[in-house]
């Protein structure tokens, strides 16, 4: 196995933003009325972009709001979350030094996100992560996110590379079924967001800590 081109997940892959997701979900639930959400919650509720995050968040609190409230929440959550993305939101540890070592040995790598594009980028700015990657994909970046391959064939396009040399990096059910659909090699951390147990993902390969992906890809440097 030759792996030159890596898409990563973002949410509970790369960056813990679970806290900072809660707080301006939370902000928009109490402007309703509706009670605050637990972390442990929110984590069960990222994966499948904000207005699914935000719909889950309300059904969990009381009536489920009808279209046109749901676009105003997603559309005020996603002000709130822009403004203050990066509060409480960091890198799981590792990430860093392996993804500069993983460049060093002149691998592309891309982020294939549900997130908004411009959140996403947002988020990779602010904790000095942007420079590390050559592509992103968020999920208003394409027609069908993750799950559907779609997604993932569209940060691989970015990139220039083809499924037979890349790997698929995530830690839910989306990220693993998107990338195995897509013929990429997958490899699923343990430590994210997942609402399966991470046996049953699937996954080619699953790892403890994020510093155990340069060993699987081969890397050299370091």
């Amino acid at each position: 196995m030759t792996i030159r081109f890596v898409v990563f997940d973002l949410d509970g892959t790369l960056i813990d933003s679970a806290p900072d997701l809660r707080a301006a979900a939370n902000t928009v639930l109490a402007e309703a009325g509706r009670p605050p959400l637990d972390l442990p919650t929110i984590r069960r509720f990222v994966g499948d972009g904000v207005r699914k995050l935000i719909e889950r968040a309300f059904a969990a609190t009381g009536p489920a709001l009808g279209t046109a409230e749901l676009d105003r929440a997603t559309a005020r959550y996603t002000a709130l979350y822009e403004a203050a993305a990066t509060v409480l939101t960091r890198p799981y540890e590792g990430v860093v030094e392996t993804l500069q070592r993983l460049r060093a040995d002149g691998l592309k790598l891309a982020v294939c996100t549900n997130k908004p594009a411009q959140a996403a980028g947002i988020v990779l700015a602010e904790l000095g992560l942007a420079p590390l990657f050559d592509a992103v994909s968020g999920g208003d970046s394409v027609a069908r996110r993750k799950p559907d391959p779609a997604h993932v064939l569209d940060a691989l396009e970015r990139l220039g590379g083809s499924p037979r040399a890349a790997a698929m990096v995530g830690d839910n059910e989306h990220d693993i079924a998107a990338g195995k659909a897509a013929g990429l090699f997958t490899i699923a951390v343990t430590y994210g967001y997942a609402r399966v147990p991470y046996p049953e993902l699937g996954a080619d390969r699953l790892i403890d800590r994020f510093d155990a992906l340069a060993a699987i890809l081969g890397t050299r440097s370091g």
